[in-house]
């Protein structure tokens, strides 16, 4: 057994893994699924919100490598790979772009290292980092990404996990403080709303089951994470309605896209 195999936790679910499942993946274990199928009892319109998310990367990474000339992506909280990685999106725009994944589950781990493989023109890695490892990413993240340059931090249901809001709030503010002017902030997290209540009940079940844990925030919490920023229009709104193409229903995951 490898260290990596070593550290995967086959006993517990993982969101990375039932996230995994709810977008029709294939890296998932039976605990997971009944995690999931439980979860998606409570709330049913669950597995709407992780395809929302996944189709709110594609659009974001879309506007930011064709409108704003963005060559440089730092996902942090990437999760295991799935159609439409924010590789895949910004290479078929621009050939030349250079991505840096960053989680700390070692499925990904084992995963990114054997499918994220990019265009020959740009360059690609992948961290085995938390995200409150700010200066470690930084620094690593640094040998593929020129911070002189324009970068955009991608943080897709990632800071969910951090339970304090103002320690979330600032590890936020040091990785854009590190980024150069025309940088970007591209954000999603889970909510909770008065017209969502089984949302509620859904991370209550979670929290007690899955592991890690999952704090929610309110929209206008959310908003927060983009003080300091330009957002783009719309605004901090549910992910399934960015720029999206037809109207859709909204989903308790709420994004937007911030320009330093």
């Amino acid at each position: 057994m490898t260290d990596i195999e070593s550290r995967i936790d086959t006993t517990r679910p993982h969101t990375a893994r039932i996230w995994n499942y709810w977008t029709g993946g294939k890296d998932n274990y039976p605990v997971d699924r009944a995690a999931g199928d439980e979860i998606r009892e409570l709330h049913p319109g669950i597995g709407a919100y992780a395809k929302a998310d996944r189709l709110f990367l594609g659009r974001a990474v879309r506007h930011l490598a064709e409108q704003e000339g963005i060559r440089q992506f730092l996902d942090i909280g990437t999760g295991l790979p799935s159609a439409d990685n924010t590789h895949e999106v910004a290479q078929r725009v621009a050939p030349d772009a250079r991505v840096v994944y960053v989680d700390n589950d070692p499925l990904v781990l084992a995963h990114a290292q054997a499918l994220l493989v990019g265009t020959p023109e740009g360059r690609i890695d992948y961290l085995d980092a938390d995200l409150r490892d700010v200066d470690d990413i930084l620094a690593a993240a640094a040998k593929t990404l020129d911070f002189s340059q324009p970068v955009a931090l991608m943080l897709l249901g990632v800071v969910i996990f951090i339970e304090d809001d103002e320690q979330s709030y600032a590890i936020v503010r040091r990785l854009m403080d590190a980024l150069a002017p025309g940088s970007h902030l591209v954000l999603s997290h889970t909510v909770t709303h008065p017209d969502m209540p089984d949302v509620d009940e859904a991370v209550a079940f979670w929290n007690e089951h899955g592991t890690p844990k999952l704090t929610q925030r309110t929209p206008d919490a959310v908003a927060r994470y983009f003080d300091g920023l330009e957002l783009l229009e719309p605004g901090v709104v549910s992910c399934s309605a960015w720029r999206a193409p037809t109207p859709t229903p909204d989903v308790a995951m709420y994004a937007g896209v911030g320009r330093k």
